[in-house]
């Protein structure tokens, strides 16, 4: 372990200028970290050495929080954070313009997996700003406009998919099981967003820190253990606490009992007019939600909820 922690803080730390090397930290940081994994009391033996360094200024606070991210990620694979094959936003090879601006509008990624045939051929990427080239130059094919697919199993390590990503400058990977069949896919957001989760989690802990956040798009990044008190008085809504004679507190307890299994990346379910889409989950409990507004009529007994 204090040969790895050597190499990590000499990823960190730029020994000509004798600063933090920040241009090219991540990049240390995952090179450092190749082919190892910790075993059980590692991890927080090696965070205590870490808060030792910082503590001497041997590395800074930016470098002491990266290094955290990636540990937090360095046994998990690909898997872990895939949106599930049947969860996958798809756009068929021979679909219509007018097709591919529903889709595109209605879901709003930047990236489409294209398939040929079944839905298990995936034969390439299609970008949103090239469906815009199909209005603007109608002639265009779709087939012209494809973009190869990197294709990788769904066991490789999170971390050495970090490093294919920025290799390759890829964004998204199909991900295989080991009898060849499309089980997901990832993409170069989910891998940073899980960094950033060990982040939040390691170092937020004992801050106040505010669980919803606002985009642009009306919708709002919400943290699965916001209270449901909190929720309710934000959003004007009645969320009950107790369901099916079970008492919660939190969104992510409420919202997971209510779909009734442990939630994957990707799954929604509506809850009076409040539509929640599962952005990140880690050990069985959902950490964040995106919530949009549909609309919600009250009725008589009890409150509206189900699967879009």
């Amino acid at each position: 372990m204090h040969v790895q922690l050597l190499r990590i803080t000499a990823a960190t730390v730029d020994t000509h200028r004798h600063r933090p090397a920040k241009p090219s930290l991540l990049d240390g940081i995952i090179n450092a970290l190749k082919d190892w994994r910790y075993q059980p009391g590692q991890l927080s033996d090696l965070r205590r050495v870490l808060d030792a360094s910082l503590k001497k200024r041997l590395i800074d606070t930016d470098s002491r929080k990266m290094i955290d991210g990636v540990l937090g990620i360095t046994n998990l694979t690909a898997s872990d954070v895939m949106v599930a094959a049947p969860k996958m936003q798809l756009i068929a090879m021979d679909a219509s313009m007018d097709e591919c601006f529903a889709i595109l509008i209605e879901v709003g990624h930047s990236r489409y997996p294209v398939y040929e045939g079944s839905k298990e051929n995936i034969v390439g990427l299609l970008h949103a700003k090239d469906i815009l080239k199909l209005q603007r130059t109608p002639e265009l094919s779709m087939k012209a406009l494809v973009r190869p697919a990197m294709f990788l199993p769904e066991s490789k390590r999170l971390i050495d998919l970090l490093r294919e990503f920025r290799k390759t400058r890829t964004h998204m990977a199909i991900l295989v099981d080991e009898f060849g069949r499309v089980g997901g896919l990832v993409t170069l957001e989910d891998v940073l967003e899980e960094i950033v989760g060990e982040i939040e989690d390691e170092f937020d802990k004992e801050e106040q820190q505010t669980d919803i956040f606002s985009f642009s798009d009306n919708s709002y990044r919400v943290s699965g253990r916001a209270d449901i008190e909190v929720i309710n008085h934000h959003f004007d809504v009645q969320l009950p606490n107790i369901l099916d004679e079970e008492r919660f507190d939190t969104i992510g307890g409420l919202i997971s009992h209510a779909i009734g299994h442990v939630p994957m990346k990707g799954e929604s379910h509506v809850l009076q007019g409040l539509q929640f889409t599962v952005l990140h989950v880690r050990g069985g409990a959902v950490t964040w939600f995106r919530v949009k507004k549909i609309g919600w009529t009250p009725s008589a007994g009890a409150p509206s909820e189900g699967h879009p």
